[in-house]
């Protein structure tokens, strides 16, 4: 299945000049969801992670059912104030401005094997910033997962050192 005609852009969103990859088409199809997370699944398998970190909040929409699929915890990355209990927090850069994620400081214990999902590597700001919070807590960063990276942008970069899986790549 080619998951790339499931992604759909939108030029001008969220401001002139940017071209948006909307997810949303890949959304409303039951065979696509389940060909992206078999396929993200599949990359991981011989890793015996033990937890899905996924980043707020189109990452909880891949995150959560590779969880349940892998049969694994899922934890929630999330933007400052959301989560209900203490919290670990990392400030982090974005192309235009600065912003702030959280984790439950019990979310990730000492060696667990964890890989950090998202939607989209695009600068690589917001990912850098979960996989510090994971190894912050002690856990070990396996790699992160994308369904879409737009490899022009070179998030990589931020991540260099992690292993990192993406589904579909635009250069």
């Amino acid at each position: 299945m080619n998951l790339a005609s499931y992604l759909r852009d939108v030029k001008d969103f969220p401001k002139p000049g940017i071209v948006f990859k909307d997810i949303t088409p890949m959304l409303q199809s039951p065979a696509a969801m389940d060909e992206a997370i078999r396929q993200l699944a599949d990359r991981f398998k011989a890793d015996k992670i033990d937890k899905i970190a996924a980043i707020e909040s189109r990452g909880f929409i891949f995150g959560a059912p590779l969880a349940l699929r892998m049969g694994i915890g899922f934890i929630p990355v999330r933007k400052p104030g959301k989560l209900p209990w203490r919290t670990q927090s990392v400030n982090y850069m974005l192309e235009y401005g600065s912003g702030t994620l959280e984790i439950h400081e019990d979310a990730v214990q000492k060696g667990e094997r964890v890989v950090v999902v998202d939607d989209l590597l695009a600068t690589g700001g917001t990912a850098r910033a979960a996989c510090e919070l994971v190894e912050r807590l002690g856990g070990r960063l396996i790699g992160c997962a994308f369904i879409v990276e737009l490899a022009f942008l070179a998030g990589r970069k931020k991540l260099t050192g992690h292993r990192i899986e993406s589904l579909v790549k635009f250069d």
